[in-house]
């Protein structure tokens, strides 16, 4: 069963093979797949269990959401689903004053620890009934590094980190208090597995220095994490773009497992923490974008030859597999881990 392979990698509890997840959002493949457009507005949202039981998923990334209703700054996208249309970007604060002033919990509507609390079981509890053959977890998504961005947008939120930061400071414990808030109801939830996810870094590494990273940022992961820890939750940190210079700070503020795409190095994580933690993903939907059957088959193997000794590693497309990979592709993917997934 996916459920039990999932549990037995996370727990690092060797499963019998190499675990799974993904994040797919390949429109022309779910339907090929399940038959259900995960775009119509009637049967849309059956299509990803459908695909998670089609391809048996042992994992399911998610966090749990919930509106605080505070601003947001909308950086626009470009296209990235198949019928998507970009839009513009646009921002609530126009001044590092602004930023600089701004005091979270004061501007957000904070529901009781109770709402809080009952609102993340009933998350949970539909999540895993939605998916009952793989994991879900809870979770929470802005945490500390994300809030800002999400909140600022990237150009003020770094201007102003570094204007005054002593005064940027208490404007992050704003955020990390209202994060709390979210650990503490999973808490009393009691949700087994907590996913952290955190954008801490861009593609080319570090945003800040790290002497900023190390005195801002992980002391308040390790401030939120200490708790689900002590509490016996599972701790699993994703971040996008290349984090390979604070795998040891992130571990060290108590993470149990990385989620990650193929910039930061599964070789250094493996090395380090094969044994102890768990760790997703590393495969590189540019090789599946771009690459030949062999060239996707030699990625596979790269990941498998690596993990296949760690009891916590999972196979996943670690950047997305969008809709401009070709369905053969993804086909030549999923047989691949077919193959190299046995131990």
């Amino acid at each position: 069963m996916s459920y039990e392979r999932g549990w037995n990698a996370i727990r690092l509890d060797m499963p019998d093979r190499i675990p799974h997840t993904e994040y797919l959002s390949h429109r022309q493949f779910i339907m090929k797949v399940t038959g259900i457009d995960p775009e119509d507005a009637k049967t849309g949202a059956t299509a990803g269990p459908a695909l998670a039981k089609a391809l048996d998923y042992d994992f399911i990334w998610s966090t749990y959401g919930y509106d605080f209703r505070l601003p947001h700054a909308d950086m626009g996208r470009a296209k990235f689903y198949e019928t998507e249309t970009p839009w513009e970007a646009s921002y609530p604060f126009r001044t590092e004053e602004e930023v600089l002033s701004f005091d979270p919990v004061a501007a957000a509507t904070l529901p009781s620890m109770e709402e809080l609390t009952q609102s993340v079981r009933e998350s949970w509890e539909n999540g895993q009934a939605t998916y009952p053959e793989a994991v879900y977890p809870g979770g929470f998504y802005n945490t500390v590094f994300t809030w800002p961005i999400v909140t600022f947008g990237w150009e003020l939120f770094m201007s102003a980190a570094m204007l005054d930061p002593d005064r940027f400071e208490k404007v992050l414990d704003g955020f990390t208090e209202i994060s709390m808030m979210v650990v503490q109801a999973h808490i009393k939830a009691e949700v087994p597995i907590f996913l952290c996810h955190d954008d801490i870094v861009w593609a080319s590494g570090t945003v800040f220095a790290p002497e900023w990273m190390r005195k801002y940022v992980f002391p308040r992961h390790r401030k939120l994490w200490t708790p689900l820890r002590e509490a016996g939750i599972k701790l699993l940190f994703c971040s996008d773009g290349n984090f390979t210079e604070y795998i040891d700070d992130i571990a060290e503020a108590g993470a149990e497992g990385f989620i990650f795409e193929p910039l930061t190095s599964l070789d250094l994580i493996v090395e380090r923490y094969g044994e102890t933690h768990v760790i997703v993903g590393n495969i590189d939907s540019r090789i599946l974008q771009t690459g030949t059957p062999e060239a996707i088959r030699r990625d596979v193997k790269r990941c498998a030859d690596l993990g296949r000794d760690c009891p916590g590693y999972f196979f996943a497309v670690g950047n997305q597999i969008p809709y401009v990979v070709p369905i053969p592709s993804v086909e030549c993917y999923l047989e691949a881990i077919r193959e190299y997934g046995k131990r």
